[in-house]
């Protein structure tokens, strides 16, 4: 056997009587650790449908718009409130304005349904004793979504502020005259009841906004804010 086998048997077979070989420390180590397992995989977080989010944004615009109004609210105020971020709100509205159009559109339903639903009331006997006629529900119960929903007070009022910009005003128009159509379909009012109606409506408006009950020029608060 020459030199180089013999260093290799030595190596592979140490001879007999000599001591064990201790092992090596790290490596020992590293195969007493215990087996962990595989980590658990963190829960997966389900995708809301883009449809979900878009109604969620419009029921924050309703009220960040309430509150700070077209040009006064900032988009990424609104994205905050629903969780998401201001790039993704641009993916289902063009612009500021396509959103806020859409928090108007549901203020102005929001109204009409009311009205459905009083007139409907009325029909069918369940309207309070003191409304004489489908037209008197229907004030009625819009008076009791004015001090119910602020937002949506404020928000008509935000509409009209934001006139100033003409595809808003083409809406708020067009929608205006939706309600007064709809007004006259549900009650069979002539047009100078329906003209009282949405006169004292306004005033309403502005009353709710105040935090008042009446406008007269002789009530109480008027004359208290004179002295």
């Amino acid at each position: 056997m020459n030199a180089k086998a013999q260093g290799k048997a030595s190596v592979a077979a140490p001879p007999e009587g000599s001591p064990p070989k201790k092992p090596v420390q790290g490596r020992a180590s590293v195969a007493a650790l215990p087996h962990e397992g595989p980590s658990p995989k963190e829960p997966v977080r389900q995708r809301v449908p883009a449809a979900e989010r878009r109604e969620a944004l419009i029921s924050a615009a309703v009220h960040e718009f309430a509150h700070g109004g077209l040009h006064g609210t900032p988009v990424d105020r609104i994205a905050h409130r629903v969780g998401v971020a201001q790039p993704y709100v641009f993916s289902l509205f063009h612009n500021k304005r396509e959103l806020f159009l859409a928090a108007l559109e549901r203020s102005f339903e929001r109204v009409a349904e009311t009205f459905r639903r009083a007139a409907a009331d009325y029909q069918e006997g369940r309207a309070p004793a003191e409304c004489e006629d489908a037209l008197g529900a229907m004030g009625l119960a819009y008076k009791e979504l004015l001090a119910s929903d602020r937002d949506y007070l404020m928000l008509q009022h935000q509409s009209y502020a934001a006139c100033n910009d003409e595809v808003v005003r083409a809406r708020v128009r067009h929608r205006y005259a939706q309600l007064v159509e709809l007004a006259g379909e549900l009650s069979g009012a002539e047009p100078e009841r329906l003209d009282d109606f949405f006169r004292h409506g306004m005033a309403l408006n502005v009353a709710a906004a105040l935090g008042v009950e009446e406008l007269s020029a002789d009530c109480s608060w008027v004359q208290a804010e004179l002295r």
